[in-house]
């Protein structure tokens, strides 16, 4: 017997049409890359996502055809988001942070019909724009009077020009709720980077979810600053989530420095935000060098990589803002865990709480999780045996785009690449990825750790950890360090740093202090450039 319910699907359209009619006084404000600040409504907004369809309908595009985007967080870029998918079209946004030989690759296999992009990237367009076979149309995001002469792009137009004469009226298609809504490359995987393809069912139902209260918690009470970049998995869903929910939005443009950001934050009495450690390392750094304090913001979802606890003591104990550790990855859409305390903890001490609030959190629904040993077998939850993370659920990938990698899959689970416990209460920590764990002497040794206890020193500004060759212990963790500007500390010392705060086996044999500590386009480190560039160091005595 079937349930008598109305079968109506799934679709991205459903939501910019819900925000436009029950929140569409609400606002989306953004800092542009001309420097000003714009603002309008959903119900703007709304129209002009139509206006996009019209647009893409105008130059013959097919359905679940192609549409590249090189562009910021902003109003822009938000209308591409509803007027692609909505049509039935694909959005794929392109990471800017990419090699210009990995973004020519990136579009020829994605077979990008349409490019998008902010004129801060022009210089790259021009770079690469001979090499993108497939691409037709080239869209300046920008006013007409803003198009830049003979910029050597084929076919530039801009984009006010392109959806300017296209009426605001449209009927967004009904189709398969399976079908491609947008994609995302991964730079996580070996050899060329990988497309994870998501659907517009599993994009709403991550949307869903990510708003729940034990996840990110939006609502339409909340004023909403996506730092993570909106080509960086969909901005973990947050332009989905926010247009669900009625939140109002806060683009931060290509503005990302701590001055900016603050100040951006108090001029609209942001309550929430989210982004990678990198960017709120320069808030914090902004807060404390001018005695600042926020007025507004009170909670903030960090992920991208693994938290520092110093950050979170920092933003819970100095500013009051509480701080939502999150993990996930592109092949997830990206939210696996969040991590809220539960009923039960309410009545532990601030230290145990804290303890907790380290993790990475429990999985939300949806999202199956499990840790196995090197032969499959799956391990105890009991917060201190490691095992290989693997996880399944309706927005984690099943493939890859055009097959690439072959079937990713064990047994109908995807293995993350993590290494992680998981306590009793199902909270997961993650402890490193499985190509960074540290083997020494036949026992496990953190990266994260490692590197937590050394960002915590107040000469510190940002840490490495990698495993070197050992005769005796296989191998031994080494710490790569920054120095703070105008700051110092010595080898010595910041060894002695960690004495009582990890077990004496586990602290770094030594520290090589480098000027920079190479990042991905997504801001993760590069331990595997970092293993490179110290590839001719001998640890001492050795």
């Amino acid at each position: 017997m079937l349930g008598l319910m109305q079968s109506q699907p799934l679709l991205i359209s459903g939501l910019i049409e819900f925000a436009e009619r029950h929140h569409g006084d609400a606002e989306i404000v953004s800092r542009r890359v001309e420097g000003d600040i714009h603002r309008y409504t959903y119900k703007d907004s709304a129209g002009r996502a139509r206006q996009v369809a019209n647009a893409l309908d105008s130059l013959k595009l097919v359905f679940s055809d192609r549409v590249a985007t090189l562009a910021w967080n902003g109003y822009r870029h938000f209308e591409l988001y509803y007027g692609v998918s909505g049509s039935g079209r694909v959005l794929h946004t392109i990471n800017p942070r990419l090699h210009p030989d990995q973004i020519a690759w990136i579009a020829n296999h994605a077979e990008d019909q349409v490019l998008c992009f902010d004129l801060s990237f022009l210089p790259l367009v021009q770079a690469v724009h001979s090499r993108c076979a497939t691409i037709k149309h080239y869209i300046a995001l920008c006013d007409q009077d803003k198009l830049p002469k003979d910029s050597g792009v084929p076919n530039l137009i801009s984009y006010e020009s392109w959806i300017g004469t296209q009426p605001g009226t449209y009927t967004w298609p009904t189709f398969d709720e399976n079908t491609a809504s947008s994609m995302c490359y991964t730079s996580g995987t070996t050899g060329n980077p990988k497309a994870a393809l998501y659907s517009h069912r599993s994009s709403t139902l991550h949307a869903y979810a990510a708003a729940l209260p034990d996840v990110m918690g939006m609502s339409a009470r909340d004023a909403i600053l996506p730092v993570v970049p909106m080509f960086h998995v969909n901005a973990w869903g947050i332009p989905y989530s926010a247009a669900l929910t009625g939140a109002k939005l806060v683009f931060p443009g290509p503005a990302m420095d701590g001055k900016s950001i603050y100040e951006l934050m108090e001029a609209e009495k942001v309550t929430y935000a989210a982004g990678v450690p990198t960017v709120w390392q320069m808030l914090l750094g902004h807060l404390t060098a001018n005695n600042l304090k926020f007025s507004t913001l009170k909670r903030t979802v960090i992920g991208g990589s693994a938290c520092p606890p110093a950050m979170i003591k920092a933003f819970n104990d100095d500013y009051g803002v509480e701080v939502l550790h999150a993990w996930g990855m592109t092949e997830m859409s990206p939210l696996g865990t969040l991590c809220t305390l539960k009923n039960k903890h309410d009545a532990l001490p601030d230290d145990e709480k804290m303890k907790i609030r380290l993790k990475q959190g429990r999985a939300i629904y949806g999202v199956d999780m499990k840790i196995v040993d090197e032969a499959g077998k799956e391990l105890p939850w009991d917060g201190k045996t490691y095992g290989d993370l693997y996880v399944k659920g309706p927005w984690i990938v099943r493939a890859y785009f055009k097959g690439e990698g072959g079937d990713p899959l064990v047994d109908g689970w995807f293995p993350t690449g993590d290494v992680g416990t998981i306590d009793a209460d199902g909270y997961l920590q993650i402890t490193d990825r499985s190509k960074d764990v540290i083997k020494s002497g036949g026992e496990w040794i953190s990266s994260i750790d490692i590197e937590n206890i050394a960002v915590a020193h107040p000469a510190v500004a940002m840490a490495a950890c990698i495993g070197v060759l050992h005769p005796k212990w296989d191998e031994r963790p080494i710490i790569a360090v920054v120095k703070k500007p105008g700051m110092d500390v010595s080898r010595e010392a910041l060894i002695a740093f960690f004495e009582g705060k990890t077990a004496k086996w586990q602290i770094p044999d030594d520290v090589v202090f480098v000027d920079a500590i190479p990042l991905g386009a997504t801001g993760k480190m590069l331990k595997t450039r970092l293993r490179e560039i110290l590839k001719d160091y001998k640890l001492p005595g050795t």
